[in-house]
C-alpha cells in the first residue's frame, strides 16, 4: 500500500512501538465497551466475546491479508492467517498470568467457548483435508472449499448464538472467586447510553484498523531489513502484530473478571481467521489460494487445531494446577507455540 515512506531501521522500530501502544490502549477500550454494550443489550459475554469483539480486532488481518491476495502473494497471505490462529491462541496464555491467582479456563460458567473450540477444531481439519487434497472452482477462480467454509461459519455463528441462549448446561465443579486476589477493574463505561458506545465503538474499531495496516507495512520493512522470507514472516512477525488488538482487548477482559468474553473473543477470531479464506480468494487472481498452500502453513493449521483441543479439554477439566504462575493447560500450549515458532522457521 506503501503508505509509510521508505525509514531506517530504528525509526521503523520507533514507529512499531507507538502504533503498537495505540492498538494497545485501542483495545483496552474496546473490552470496556463490550462489556458496557453487552450489560445494556443483554447480551452474553461469550457472545459479544466470539462476534462484537472478534469481529472489530480481526480488522487488521482482514486488510492485510486481503492486499496480500490482491498483490499475488499467496505465502504471505495464507500463513498470516493460519499462523495467526497459534499466536491468538497463544494470547490466552498471557490473559492467564494476568488472571493473577486463578486459571482462566475453570471460570467461564457456560460451555458456549466448549462448543466454540469444537467447531473451530472442526472448521480447522477441514480446511487441511481441502488444501492437502486440492480446492476445485466453483466460480470463476474462486474456489468451491472456501464458498463452504464461510457457510459453515455463518451457520456455525447461529448455532453457538442460539445455544448462549438455551443455558444448555452450567458446571457444578467451580473455584470460589474469593481465591482471586487484588480487585477487578470496575467498568465506568456501564452507565452511559447505548448510543454513544457504539459510537465510540466505532471510532476505536478505525483506530484499531489504520494502525494495525500501518503497523503491519511497518513489519514488512522490517523483514526486508533482516532478510527472512514471507511464509515466516507471515506465520510469526505479521500474525503477531496483526494480534496486538486481540492481545489487548482479552487481558483488558480478564482484569474486568470477564472470562467467558476473553476466551471467546480468541475463539471467535479464530473463527473468523477461516471466513477471511473467502474474500482473500476472491482477491488472488492467480488461480485458488488453497491450492497454493505451502508447508509453513499446514504446520500452522496443524498447531492451531492441537493448541484450541489442549484449551478445550482444559475447559472440560475445571480444576487443573498452576505451574510457574499459569494454569497447565496454558504451559502446555505456550510449549507447543515455542516449538510451532521453531518449526516455522525451519520449514521456511
Amino acid at each position: 500500500m506503501d503508505l509509510i515512506p521508505n525509514l531506517s531501521l530504528t525509526a521503523n522500530l520507533a514507529l512499531f512501538a507507538a502504533l503498537a501502544a495505540a492498538i494497545w490502549f485501542a483495545g483496552t477500550r474496546l473490552s470496556h465497551l463490550a462489556d458496557a454494550i453487552g450489560d445494556k443489550t443483554g447480551a452474553g459475554q461469550a457472545i459479544m466475546g466470539l462476534i462484537f469483539l472478534a469481529a472489530i480486532t480481526e480488522l487488521p488481518e482482514l486488510v492485510t491479508t486481503s492486499a496480500a491476495a490482491l498483490g499475488g502473494n499467496a505465502a504471505l497471505a495464507l500463513n498470516n492467517m493460519f499462523g495467526g490462529i497459534t499466536m491468538q491462541t497463544a494470547i490466552l496464555v498471557v490473559a492467564d498470568a494476568a488472571a493473577l491467582h486463578v486459571t482462566l479456563t475453570s471460570f467461564p460458567r457456560k460451555s458456549t467457548p466448549v462448543l466454540e473450540a469444537a467447531l473451530l477444531i472442526l472448521l480447522l481439519a477441514a480446511v487441511l483435508a481441502v488444501a492437502t487434497l486440492g480446492d476445485v472452482a466453483l466460480i470463476g477462480w474462486i474456489g468451491a472449499g472456501v464458498v463452504l467454509f464461510a457457510a459453515i461459519y455463518c451457520a456455525a455463528i447461529v448455532v453457538l448464538d442460539r445455544y448462549d441462549s438455551a443455558h444448555p448446561w452450567r458446571p457444578i465443579d467451580l473455584p470460589d472467586m474469593k481465591e482471586e486476589t487484588g480487585p477487578m477493574a470496575a467498568n465506568t463505561l456501564r452507565g452511559r447510553g447505548l448510543s454513544a458506545l457504539a459510537l465510540e465503538s466505532s471510532i476505536v474499531g478505525l483506530v484499531i484498523l489504520v494502525c494495525g495496516v500501518a503497523l503491519v507495512e511497518v513489519c514488512e520493512g522490517l523483514a526486508e531489513q533482516t532478510g527472512l522470507g514471507s511464509s515466516f514472516i507471515g506465520a510469526t512477525l505479521l500474525a503477531t502484530t496483526t494480534s496486538l488488538p486481540e492481545l489487548s482487548t482479552t487481558i483488558a477482559a480478564v482484569r474486568m473478571g470477564a472470562y467467558t468474553m476473553a476466551i471467546s473473543n480468541i475463539f471467535g477470531s479464530n473463527l473468523i481467521m477461516v471466513l477471511v479464506l473467502f474474500p482473500a480468494d476472491i482477491f488472488y487472481r492467480d488461480g485458488l489460494i488453497l491450492n497454493q498452500i505451502d508447508g509453513t502453513a499446514k504446520l500452522a493449521l496443524l498447531s492451531g487445531i492441537l493448541v484450541t483441543a489442549i484449551y478445550m479439554i482444559g475447559l472440560l477439566v475445571r480444576r487443573k494446577p498452576r505451574v510457574f504462575g499459569i494454569g497447565l493447560d496454558s504451559l502446555i500450549v505456550l510449549i507447543v507455540y515455542a516449538v510451532s515458532v521453531w518449526a516455522f522457521y525451519a520449514a521456511r
